[in-house]
C-alpha cells in the first residue's frame, strides 16, 4: 500500500470520527436503534454513509480534472481552515447543544405520521399485501427509513464537503477507505451504545477536537501547495 493511500486513509479516518461523533446522523442512529432491530438500522445508516462517502470522494477526485490542481489545493486549504474556525467558534460560543432532543422530536413526528399512513392503508387487498411482503423481504422498511434519514441528513453537511476537499488533496482511495472505516466505527457505537452513549458525549469537546484537526489539515494543505 502506497504512502499516499495510507496518508489519505489516516486523515479521512480521523476527520470522519471527529465529524460524525455527536453529529445529527449519529444521534438519529442511536434513537432509531432503540425503536427498531439494530441490524436493519445499522445496515441502513451505514449504507447511506458509505454511498455518501464514495460520491463525495468521486467529486473530489474529479475536481482537479475540471480545474487546475493548484486552484483545487487552494480551495481545499480554505475549506479546511474555514471549517476549523467554524468548529472552534461552535465549541467556545454555543456550548452544549440540544441536538439530541431535536433529532428525537423529529423522529417522533415522523413515526407518528408513518403510523397514521399505515392505519389509513390497512384495508389494502391481498395482492398488494403479498407484493409488499415480497418487497419487505428484499428491502426492509426499517432499512429504507434509516437509509433515507441518514442520507438526506448528511447531504450538504460539513463532513461531506470536507470529504470532497480531502479527496481533492489526497489519494481518493485512501479517503474512501478511511471514511468507510470511520463511519462504521461511529455508527456501530451509536447503534449499540444507544441513547445512554449519545447523552454522555461532549459536543463541545468534539467540536474543539475537530476544529483543531481541520486547521492542521489546512496548514498541511497550504504548505503542500507552496512546495508544488
Amino acid at each position: 500500500m502506497s504512502l499516499s493511500v495510507v496518508q489519505g486513509f489516516s486523515k479521512s479516518l480521523a476527520m470522519t470520527v471527529l465529524s460524525e461523533i455527536g453529529d445529527k446522523t449519529f444521534f438519529a442512529a442511536a434513537i432509531l436503534a432503540m425503536r427498531y432491530p439494530r441490524r436493519y438500522v445499522l445496515a441502513g445508516c451505514l449504507s447511506a454513509l458509505i454511498v455518501m462517502t464514495i460520491l463525495s470522494a468521486v467529486v473530489g477526485w474529479a475536481a482537479p480534472n475540471l480545474i487546475s490542481r493548484t486552484l483545487t489545493k487552494h480551495i481545499a486549504t480554505v475549506l479546511f481552515l474555514g471549517f476549523g474556525l467554524w468548529s472552534l467558534w461552535d465549541a467556545f460560543h454555543e456550548g452544549e447543544s440540544e441536538e439530541l432532543a431535536e433529532v428525537e422530536a423529529e423522529l417522533d413526528a415522523d413515526l407518528k405520521a408513518s403510523s397514521e399512513t399505515s392505519r389509513a392503508n390497512v384495508k389494502d387487498d391481498d395482492a398488494k399485501k403479498k407484493n409488499r411482503q415480497l418487497f419487505s423481504q428484499l428491502f426492509s422498511p426499517i432499512f429504507l427509513k434509516a437509509f433515507s434519514i441518514t442520507f438526506f441528513g448528511e447531504w450538504g453537511d460539513k463532513s461531506q464537503i470536507a470529504t470532497i476537499g480531502l479527496a481533492a488533496a489526497e489519494n481518493p482511495l485512501g479517503v474512501v477507505l478511511g471514511g468507510i472505516v470511520g463511519q462504521a466505527l461511529c455508527q456501530t457505537a451509536a447503534v449499540f451504545g444507544g441513547k445512554s452513549l449519545a447523552t454522555q458525549i461532549s459536543e463541545k469537546f468534539i467540536a474543539l477536537s475537530g476544529g483543531v484537526l481541520f486547521i492542521v489539515f489546512g496548514i498541511q494543505s497550504f504548505f503542500a501547495t507552496i512546495e508544488s
